[in-house]
């Protein structure tokens, strides 16, 4: 599979990709990195954003997050102002890659590929939880490990403690629950020293697959209206987000489609 072509959006670069995209890929990656590991050598680590209008507001506010998600080897389409901003600007059959639903589609196929995955993110029983789900709905499934970090950083030695433990858990996905713009920046700094390694920043999936949090829908989801299920079920933690930052990307998108900020494909 050839590199996801990449839609400006904004300032952030979007992948022209769907589900089965990102499964192939990540497919690719691994079988390459295993057959490399296995000659002695050390491949560079890979991470997936999935990005959504939060995510891309953010990036325009803070130069270096939009630099984490423009190295990112995939940023998909999350939520559907995504998609319909890559519609508008020629990505006619463009889908939403929804963290959630790609976190069930990888881990299918983790079970059916003998992929190992380990999961950064949460807490202790959101964890335990998950991780009974996750096997529950794919028995072959391979989970080499589980992480709760603490709600602070890490320290240099835990960090490095952590590092070790996923090295050593051979596993061959991470998915990573800690919320944007941590998850990203946490994929970035990880990228060297987590060899082979797929990372995936799927933020609320944790806690949706966990039933620690009702997702909304699937009428809400498709017509954009997420968010409000989101707000009401979450108001202190998430009315920022929502009634603050997103309504910025609207006249944005409206500038760029007009053609009076950059439209590029990359």
């Amino acid at each position: 599979m050839s590199a996801a072509p990449k839609q400006l959006v904004i300032c952030t670069a979007i992948s022209a990709v769907n589900y089965g995209d990102v499964c192939e890929q990540t497919a690719q990656w691994i079988d390459a990195a295993r057959e490399a590991m296995e000659r002695g050598g050390e491949p560079s680590g890979r991470y997936v954003c999935v990005t959504s209008v939060h995510g891309i507001v953010s990036a325009r506010q803070d130069p270096r997050f939009s630099r984490i998600l423009n190295e990112a080897d995939l940023a998909t389409p999350d939520g559907m102002p995504v998609v319909w901003a890559m519609r508008s600007f020629g990505w006619r059959g463009q889908q939403r890659v929804y963290g959630p639903t790609l976190m069930l589609r990888l881990c299918e196929q983790a079970a059916r590929r003998r992929h190992r995955v380990f999961l950064y993110g949460a807490t202790p029983d959101v964890l335990a939880k998950l991780a009974s789900n996750l096997t529950a709905r794919f028995p072959e499934l391979q989970i080499a490990g589980m992480y709760a970090p603490p709600f602070r950083p890490l320290t240099a030695e835990e960090d490095a403690g952590i590092v070790s433990s996923i090295r050593a858990s051979r596993a061959d996905i991470v998915f990573v629950g800690i919320s944007t713009p941590k998850q990203e920046a946490w994929m970035s700094a990880h990228r060297t020293s987590l060899p082979g390694v797929v990372m995936f920043g799927v933020g609320a999936a944790f806690n949706f697959h966990a039933g620690a949090v009702r997702q909304a829908p699937g009428w809400m989801q498709s017509h954009g209206l997420e968010w409000l299920f989101r707000l009401f079920a979450e108001p202190r933690r998430l009315w920022r987000r929502y009634l603050l930052q997103t309504p910025v990307f609207l006249p944005l998108w409206f500038l760029q489609l007009a053609g009076w900020r950059r439209n590029e494909v990359l």
